[in-house]
């Protein structure tokens, strides 16, 4: 009887931390500062405070973000912004980690050979015309002008992974700018944060949520999914880093719930919401990519 009372009030003690994000029963934090009072006891006081991700801001923010994510967002919002890494500080950061970790647990990145691609793709376009067929001769030409430039698009995106295609000195230093770009995991996380971003600030307008609180919830959210991209990689024994839409969707009403109080129904049709305008956004930048390549190159 009395282990089961012990439960309830552990129980009810977490949920009171949990929205609040502080035991009221504790004295706050307080910083105190050894090497002012001549106190000073050695190196690792204070040592790991410039670190970023050994400091307390992080350590208090991946622990948040993984306990009470919707109140810390809220948290943030409403002006605790001492208490928590900025949310691009934090994409960074943590997408950083993240990047080492796979480099460390699944070490061999091999990009495809770009070589003889547009010959292949090119041979499986072909429909064999006649060689007095003028008209699909020049459509076949077309086709292949396309797919070339299709890759090299490809080609200058990972630039770095084809050292081979630098020629040019502004093809070596874009080739510098993608490597630093990838060994801080951005292009993990630049895309979809930003999709996110245009989501939430269109979705939530009528709820006061403008460009800056859009961005911060986009950023927390981002993070929050690199928290489980990392579970899965180590669970998977670095097979994989996928964590799937239902996961993500789930994450959201979690987080939805939290911030803004909705009911479990409200949220799932809210998060059905935020998917229609993510796929909606991806078809419309389709749209647009094959429109402008048709136009140009066609």
């Amino acid at each position: 009887m009395r282990r089961k009372h012990s439960y309830k009030v552990r129980r009810r003690a977490f949920r009171i931390w949990q929205v609040l994000g502080y035991s009221p029963w504790k004295s706050e934090w307080t910083v105190v500062d050894d090497a002012s009072d001549g106190k000073s006891k050695g190196f690792y006081k204070g040592a790991f405070n410039s670190i970023p991700f050994l400091n307390d801001d992080a350590k208090r923010t991946f622990v948040h973000l993984l306990l009470r994510p919707g109140y810390m967002i809220r948290d943030y919002l409403h002006g605790k912004h001492d208490t928590y890494l900025a949310p691009l500080t934090s994409l960074i950061i943590f997408y950083a980690f993240f990047s080492l970790v796979v480099s460390m647990v699944k070490p061999d990145f091999t990009q495809p050979n770009q070589e003889n691609v547009v010959e292949d793709r090119a041979v499986k376009i072909r429909i064999n015309p006649d060689s007095t067929d003028i008209d699909d001769e020049e459509m076949n030409q077309k086709l292949i002008r396309l797919l070339e430039a299709v890759d090299n698009i490809d080609v200058m995106i990972h630039l770095d992974s084809h050292p081979e295609k630098v020629d040019s000195p502004q093809k070596a230093s874009l080739a510098a700018f993608e490597s630093a770009v990838r060994s801080q995991g951005i292009h993990i996380f630049l895309f979809p944060f930003i999709i996110l971003w245009l989501v939430f600030r269109v979705q939530y307008r009528k709820r006061s949520i403008g460009w800056s609180a859009a961005a911060t919830i986009s950023a927390y959210v981002q993070c929050q999914f690199c928290f489980f991209m990392m579970f899965a990689l180590l669970l998977s024994w670095g097979k994989s880093t996928e964590i799937g839409v239902l996961l993500m969707g789930l994450l959201l009403m979690f987080d939805f719930r939290q911030l803004f109080g909705l009911s479990w129904k409200k949220n799932l049709v809210q998060v059905l919401i935020t998917g229609l305008y993510v796929a909606l956004l991806y078809l419309i930048l389709f749209v647009i990519i094959l429109a402008v390549s048709i136009l140009y190159f066609v």
